[in-house]
């Protein structure tokens, strides 16, 4: 099938490009799955449409505030990287808190009825005033430990029952968008790293002769898959990654 949609069709697909079956292609199918995991990785680790913003909800548990930490793998082991968190509490606001009164006095100090331009310049410096008294929370995160830490007071910062929301980006299965298989950077890439097997398992035949004075070229197989790959991963890196985030302020 020319548009793969499954994992399955992904190999055919690499296979029939380098000559399956009119030449018999000298990989097992547990390297040509290595290969198409290989592939997978890059495309989610460097490619736009290999990942999603998503927003995840989570209730704290004693657990959580024991650890000092949130385990990812409870709330998705999908998660590359987490961008920020908010901390939902389920308490009222309290009247007498130092927080709310002076953005109350603020308010009422500042405002002036039937005035928008007051309105926007209040409700900007009650933010500002949010952001001073109660700021957003530093966060940080591995994906070889997947613990999200919060640099925070986990016994006085947070209680039991409150929501923690998380911006994060997440891989997509592709079993679940079958479309991602299609993408003919991943074709290309996938073949390639197939050739590279090919090329290697070849090469340890260099200059063995067959029937008829054929003679294996592993070696050149295995310097075209090199250099198919390295422009490969160069394209990649230029055209389809994500650029970095910059804070500005």
């Amino acid at each position: 099938m020319a548009q793969p949609t499954s994992r399955q069709q992904l190999k055919d697909y690499s296979l029939r490009q380098l000559g399956a079956p009119v030449i018999d292609i000298n990989v097992d199918d547990s390297q040509v799955e290595d290969c198409v995991d290989d592939a997978l990785q890059l495309f989610a680790e460097y490619h736009f449409d290999g990942v999603e913003t998503a927003y995840l909800k989570h209730e704290i548990t004693q657990v959580d505030i024991d650890n000092g930490y949130l385990n990812m793998d409870d709330i998705d082991s999908n998660v590359i990287t987490v961008t920020r968190m908010f901390q939902i509490a389920t308490n009222s606001i309290n009247m007498f808190d130092v927080s709310y009164q002076l953005a109350l006095n603020d308010f009422f100090g500042t405002f002036t009825p039937g005035s928008i331009a007051n309105y926007s310049v209040t409700k900007s410096h009650l933010e500002m005033l949010s952001d001073i008294l109660d700021p957003e929370k530093n966060i940080r995160f591995s994906r070889v430990t997947n613990k999200l830490y919060g640099d925070f007071d986990w016994s006085k910062d947070v209680n039991v029952g409150d929501y923690i929301v998380l911006e994060v980006y997440r891989i997509l299965d592709p079993e679940t968008y079958g479309e991602i298989y299609n993408d003919r950077l991943l074709k290309k890439y996938t073949t390639a790293l197939v050739k590279l097997q090919w090329g290697n398992n070849l090469s340890k035949f260099s200059g063995v002769q067959l029937p008829g004075g054929i003679e294996f070229n592993g070696q050149k197989i295995l310097d075209e898959a090199r250099e198919e790959i390295n422009s490969i991963e160069e394209t990649v890196q230029d055209r389809y990654e994500l650029p970095p985030d910059f804070m500005v302020g």
